[in-house]
């Protein structure tokens, strides 16, 4: 059985991780630990959850140990390029303790946050610096962080930081570094426009890659509800109603939706946060550690709580808008069922949602099993369209959306 000296991890490492409790390298750990050991360009495909963060931080660490020297005002030796203010900041987390027994210096710089007080963090210099695109390139702008000495540079999520726009600031970026720099990048699914950032801006990459992308965590339910839009309120009290749906995110389209939801809960007398990218970054940190600590049970967000954000114990998720792209239905639904536990997602589809139901069975498929509240009767009168129908698990595809039945008078 493999542990983590067997990667090639030096003594101040394996202490830490003993610390942490890591006993075993997870699979992703296990194959691009060794490469990055030696250097190497790195592309990991790998879903949230699977331990990707130690997979590019301990390698990243101990090379800088290695080659430890004395660090010039506003450089930064590793950047780690991560797209929202939450991951950037559990990645930031285990920087911190898994370097504990290292003199390294290390910086979060993150949108949200006074920058002033980020720029006198790595005034100095910093070995390792973790941040969002966009308020790295506000301080680079102000000449307040430099990367022209950089020795490694690390995208993670980098198929999310492509959906949110940060193609251009992560080119600006990369052309900020040296050439000759160690260059990591892993995703969760492997799309043209990131298959394009890897020929750009790695160099004879290993690819490793440990789960088939857009495959669902098998300890997770599924069940899709068919309702007409009007009535989703009633359908999610209902789910809400539930003994067993203990701790519980609800997954909004917009921002403005998740607000307004959030509040109607909480008027309901459901303990209820909202998290979205409207939010400052001190709502934002107040409003998960509530529902982290149990103080609220209901976590209304957007898609920016669909990755990297790792709570324990939720039993829950609810797809109260289903998604525009299918492979976000994925990352929702895998903040449930989380180390070993098991969990229980479930998607309300209006009949406008059909096309994004068929997109989402599509790649993951199979066609999700209904779940008829006993107490919503759904608008198709005999179900949803095309259940079991597709062969071999996948929806049936069709030209034209079913309309809902007309209702008697």
């Amino acid at each position: 059985m493999t542990n983590f000296a067997d990667l090639g991890l030096t003594g101040p490492i394996l202490s830490a991780l003993a610390d942490e409790k890591h006993s075993e390298p997870t699979p992703i750990q296990e194959a691009a630990i060794p490469h990055a050991l030696d250097g190497k360009d790195v592309l990991g495909i790998a879903q949230t959850g699977t331990g990707k963060t130690a997979a590019f931080v301990l390698p990243t660490l101990q090379r800088l140990v290695a080659s430890r020297r004395r660090l010039e005002g506003g450089e930064a030796r590793a950047v780690i390029l991560s797209p929202t203010r939450e991951l950037a900041g559990q990645i930031f987390s285990r920087v911190k303790a898994y370097g504990k027994n290292m003199r390294l210096r290390s910086a979060l710089v993150v949108g949200g946050a006074p920058m002033g007080r980020q720029g006198r963090d790595i005034g100095f210099g910093v070995d390792v610096l973790v941040a969002t695109p966009g308020r790295l390139l506000d301080l680079m702008g102000r000449s307040w962080v430099r990367l022209d000495t950089a020795e490694v540079l690390i995208l993670d999520e980098a198929d999310q930081m492509l959906d949110l726009g940060f193609v251009k600031p992560i080119r600006d970026i990369a052309r900020s570094t040296p050439r000759e720099r160690q260059t990591m990048l892993f995703s969760a699914t492997m799309p043209q426009t990131v298959a394009g950032l890897v020929r750009e801006l790695l160099t004879d990459p290993v690819e490793v890659s440990v789960a088939p992308p857009a495959k669902p965590a098998v300890n997770v339910e599924q069940q899709v509800v068919i309702i007409e839009g009007a009535r989703k309120r009633e359908a999610l009290a209902e789910i809400l109603n539930d003994e067993a749906a203990e701790s519980v995110i609800v997954f909004a389209r917009t921002k403005r939706g998740a607000d307004r939801l959030a509040r109607d809960l909480d008027r309901d007398g459901q303990r209820t946060v909202a998290l979205h990218g409207d939010m400052s970054q001190g709502q934002r940190d107040r409003a998960l550690a509530m529902f982290r600590a149990s103080r609220a049970r209901i976590m209304v967000a957007t898609d920016v709580a669909a990755r990297g954000i790792d709570i324990t114990g939720v039993t829950h998720v609810v797809n109260y808008d289903l998604p525009d792209a299918p492979e976000s239905y994925v990352h929702r639904i895998g903040r449930t069922g989380r180390a070993g536990a098991s969990g229980i997602a479930i998607s309300l589809c209006a009949p406008d949602e059909y096309d994004r139901l068929r997109s989402i069975e599509k790649l993951i498929s199979r066609v999700l099993p209904q779940d008829d509240r006993r107490h919503i009767k759904t608008p198709l009168g005999k179900g949803r369209p095309n259940a079991g129908k597709g062969g071999k698990g996948r929806p049936q595809q069709r030209s034209r959306r079913p309309a809902p039945r007309r209702q008697a008078a």
